[in-house]
This record gives structure tokens, sequence and C-alpha cells, in this order.
């Protein structure tokens, strides 16, 4: 009989967290993955209220991950999949449990603080068969699908030049602050035990790296990179020079201090035919410039768009789509995918459409190169 259905456990994420919550209603779009099994916080009260309001059995309320990933890896009903969605220092060390016993993962980004961890990861799920999701969740929206699929159709001809930039506000105040907490949210962003090498450039700088590789389907070459500290442990502003496999160059700016910009992530991709715009803070519109004629704007959901931004559309047109659909999109791909491959059936390229393991280690691989051109005084480091 085949599966339509799957079980899912999460590790973290409890009532007061916020990435939690947007993994669960994402999971929630398909009604094709049921929550089951958790570990919300190490403080059990929070743990059990959350497992509680879930309505989870008492047993499927676990203590910790490792007995969660024991137990759950023995039962005749266990988990199909994990979602992790703690702060970044526990991502290795839960995604590796998990997978040793055999349970798919989905883990938010980054994907481990040191590239050795992320081989080790890659190689671990590829032994073990298992699909494993780093949730860039950017990807998700329709016409970042969009964008890519115009670049592979050469639309926009050979790309030549990139420029995104991703800048935030929330940290203004946190400049020169030293250990003075300034924004609740950001206490253990500042802490290199619990973040790892990289504030601004892990958080967010990542997400300009992975959209802009996403859409041109290039990686990058190398990188230069000048970071700003700001009397803080962490960086909380950088610019990066970047070149990309093909030649062409480029500009990456990410910051978290940038007075005026609340989640301004913007990818601009030029070409030897064209250009293509896409703002995060717009995302149900896609700016295309074709050389000599004005600029275009596709529309979401309208019958001009095609291929997986039109698989991927949930409401019609001019009905405002974003974060929550875009990690839904990600999610519903990863869990059809899981379906199939536990049904015995061939996965396509669409079928694997989301980011991966593999991804998340270019990630990885990104942040190092970034801080060690920066200790370098910006000298060109090659990825």
């Amino acid at each position: 009989m085949q599966r339509k259905k799957l079980r899912y456990g999460m590790v973290g994420g409890d009532l007061n967290a916020f990435i939690g919550g947007v993994h669960r209603a994402a999971i929630s779009f398909e009604g094709k993955a049921f929550l089951v099994a958790g570990c919300f916080n190490p403080d059990q009260s929070a743990n059990r209220e959350c497992g509680e309001f879930y309505q989870l059995a008492d047993d499927r309320i676990y203590a910790d991950y490792k007995e969660m990933a024991e137990k759950e890896s023995k039962r005749e009903d266990k988990l199909d999949f994990v979602t992790i969605v703690t702060p970044n220092f526990l991502h290795y060390q839960v995604a590796k449990e998990f997978l040793s016993k055999g349970i798919n993962v989905v883990c938010e980004k980054p994907l481990c603080f040191e590239l050795e961890e992320a081989k080790e990861l890659e190689a671990l799920a590829k032994e073990k068969g298992l699909l494993f999701c780093v949730t860039y969740g950017y990807s998700g929206f329709p016409m970042v699908k969009l964008a890519k699929k115009l670049v592979k159709d050469g639309v926009i001809g050979d790309i030549i030049n990139v420029n995104a930039e991703y800048l935030q506000e929330w940290l203004i105040d946190d400049i020169g602050a030293g250990d003075i907490s300034t924004n609740k949210l950001s206490v253990w962003r500042k802490d290199p035990k619990v973040a790892g090498i990289s504030n601004c450039v892990g958080d967010i700088g990542t997400h300009i790296k992975h959209t802009v590789s996403y859409i041109t389907g290039l990686k990058l070459k190398k990188i230069a990179a000048k970071l700003d500290y700001f009397g803080q442990p962490l960086d909380l502003n950088a610019n990066i020079l970047v070149e990309l496999e093909n030649g062409a160059s480029g500009v990456f700016c990410s910051s978290q201090v940038c007075v005026g910009h609340a989640n301004g992530l913007v990818a601009r991709i030029f070409g030897t035919k064209g250009a293509i715009e896409w703002v995060q803070e717009d995302p149900n519109y896609l700016k295309v410039t074709l050389k000599g004629q004005p600029p275009q704007i596709y529309n979401r959901g309208m019958g001009y768009v095609t291929g997986r931004a039109s698989e991927l559309n949930r409401i019609p047109s001019g009905h405002p789509e974003g974060l929550y659909e875009a990690f839904a999109n990600i999610y519903k791909t990863y869990i059809n995918a899981l379906l199939k491959k536990i049904n015995g059936e061939e996965l396509s390229e669409n079928d694997l459409d989301f980011p991966t393991v593999s991804e998340g280690a270019e990630g990885v691989k990104f942040i190092h190169a970034v801080i060690e051109s920066n200790k370098k005084q910006s000298a060109w480091v090659n990825l």
C-alpha cells in the first residue's frame, strides 16, 4: 500500500521560537506530514508545554535529541524526517545523530560550523540513502524559480555581472554596545560558541550567496571580503567582491546595521542580452529588462509564468504570497520527493528542487572564505 502521509519530528522550535513556528506552518500547508514527536527546548517545562500544545503522545515528548533519535529509530511508526530548528551550534550534532539512525533530515542554515563537518554529513546522508534539505527559504519563492528558468533559457544571455544585497537595521544599537544586549534576539547571535565564526554573513550573507547561485546555476570561484565588527565579537556588516566560476564578477553586501532597511534581500543578475532583478520585500514580481527594450514586470500567477514558478503558485495573482508560502514550497517538494522515494518511485530533477546538504556545505565554505579573506586584509580567497 502506497504511503500518502509522513510523520515528522522537530528538534528546537518551542512555542516562543520564531523559526520553529514558520517551519510547522509551512509543513501544514500540504497536509501531507504531521508532527508526532519532538524535543523543543532543553528547559523541560517549555519542552513539555510545546509537546502538549501539539497533542503529542507523552512518550514522544523527549528530554533530549539523542533519546529522541534512538527511540524513534526503533519504533514501527518511526519518524520519516526530522526538522532541526535549534541555534547554529547544535545543527551538526543533531543532524549526525538522526542520520546515523536512518532518519531523513531537514535543517536550518548554516548547516554547521566546520567544512569537515559538512562533508561528513553529506557523506553520511549519501551512505544511508537519506534525503537532506537545508532550508534556504528564499529559493522557494515562485519568482525566484522563474528567474532561474529565464537565465537557464538564455533570455538575458551570458551572465557577466551580479549585484546582490541583504540589508537590515535591527542590530544598529549593538554598535559599540559591547556585551550589553540591546536586542533580545541578538544575544545568542553575538556569542561565537553558539553562532559560530560569523553573525551577519552566517545569518543573511549566505542567503545572498545561495540565491545568486540558485538563479544563475553558477558557483563562486573566489571572494574578497571586508567585515565590520563595531566592537562586537562577530560581524555586523560585510562587503564582498565575488568572482563566479564562469569569470563573471560581482558584489555582495550584507548588513544588520543599515538604517531604513528591514529585510532587504535584492538579487540583480546582468547578462549580455538583459538583466533580472528580484526584491524579497516585493516578492510576487520579477523585473526583466532586455537590451534596448523597456523594463517588463512579471506578475506571479499570470498565464505567462510557466515552469516551476507556475507549479508552485498557490493563489491567484494579486493576492500576495510571502515567506510562509516560500518555505511551504520547499517542504512541498521535499515531502513529495520523500513520499515517492518511500513508495519506490523514480525521482526527477524537479522532485529534487530543494536546497540540499551539498548546498549547505557550499554555504559553510563561503562563510569560512569570507572570514579568511577579512583576516588577510581583504585578499582574494579561492572557494
